[in-house]
């Protein structure tokens, strides 16, 4: 019998879950308990399949649109990417029985936007165009209030009613390099232009980042559990790319492993986007020890304790 080729894992710790997404399948499963199936959710609930067909098997339908919940007694889950506010109007006027998932720390960018606006200021919004979570701050706000840049060179190219006027919020899955590199862009060619109180950009997402970071000079490869429709996962293969790792993957489960690409590696890294439960985790590192002799490493660069409690409607009913 051949011996198994030696395989050091570094797992990036923090990893997965963020307290963001717990929330958001907490209310899912505590909705189901309170009010019995079916529940609706709009949207998935956070972007992970494995995540949302475990909430399908409990009892949740996911919508895309509100007319799309024909059990008007069946309470309507809104996801933790945050929807428009015209959704929510159009829930109370279905009178359907609305419950918000939305984290809040979409909902922090949410506010601040709302307050900006009060005081006369354009919005420039960072993010990435039609993802949920920037279809849900844009229409926080009239049509026109916002401005949507993706890139450094998209700052070039606004041109605001009143240069004077603005203040800028983002996304709060992007890359760290990549938004700092845009807000300096913008205070460049707009002096005046006021930021955010605390940077949007969530604690999560920038640890998940930073973990990566170091770890990508020192593996020969990297993989990051999550979806391809994952913001934060994918700016997690980007960081690997960017900080010196040679191959970056994407995977959402061990079936997809690509071990051509991965022939050759003597170590490898393993991180999980903030939507990726540790169970695939876990079945990554299982698909590799069947295949080599494995040890593990864990390369902590911040420990993290945040908590956000259920909605208030879900709190009250129960």
């Amino acid at each position: 019998m051949t011996p198994r080729k030696p395989l050091k894992i570094i797992l990036c710790e923090p990893r997965g879950f963020c307290a963001g997404v717990v929330r958001a399948i907490d209310v899912v499963e505590k909705a189901l308990v309170l009010y019995g199936a079916p529940v609706y959710v709009r949207h998935e609930i956070v972007h992970n399949k494995y995540v949302v067909e475990s909430l399908k098997a409990k009892g949740a339908i996911f919508i895309e649109e509100l007319d799309e919940a024909t059990q008007t007694s069946a309470p309507v889950i809104f996801s933790a990417h945050g929807v428009p506010k015209s959704v929510p109007a159009d829930a109370k006027a279905r009178n359907l029985i609305a419950i918000d998932a939305t984290c809040p720390l979409v909902t922090k960018v949410h506010r601040e936007a709302e307050l900006h606006h009060r005081r006369g200021r354009t919005i420039v919004l960072i993010g990435h165009k039609g993802h949920p979570e920037v279809v849900g701050t844009v229409g926080q706000l009239p049509d026109g209030a916002v401005m949507l840049v993706e890139t450094v060179a998209d700052v070039d190219k606004l041109a605001p009613a009143d240069p004077a006027n603005l203040a800028w919020a983002s996304q709060t899955t992007l890359s760290v390099d990549d938004t700092t590199a845009i807000v300096e862009a913008l205070t460049r060619r707009f002096p005046s232009i006021v930021g955010p109180h605390k940077d949007d950009i969530c604690y999560a997402t920038t640890n998940r980042q930073q973990a990566v970071k170091a770890v990508a000079s020192k593996v020969d490869a990297l993989i990051v559990v999550g979806a391809p429709n994952s913001s934060n996962s994918q700016r997690l293969r980007e960081a690997a790319e960017q900080y010196g790792c040679p191959t970056a993957l994407l995977v959402q489960r061990a079936a997809e492993i690509d071990f051509a690409a991965l022939d050759g590696v003597k170590s490898l890294g393993v991180t999980a986007g903030a939507s990726a439960p540790e169970v695939l985790v876990d079945e990554i590192i299982d698909a590799f020890r069947a295949r080599y002799d494995v040890t593990i490493e864990t390369v902590t660069t911040a420990t993290e304790d945040v908590f956000f409690p259920l909605p208030r409607e879900l709190r009250e009913r129960a």
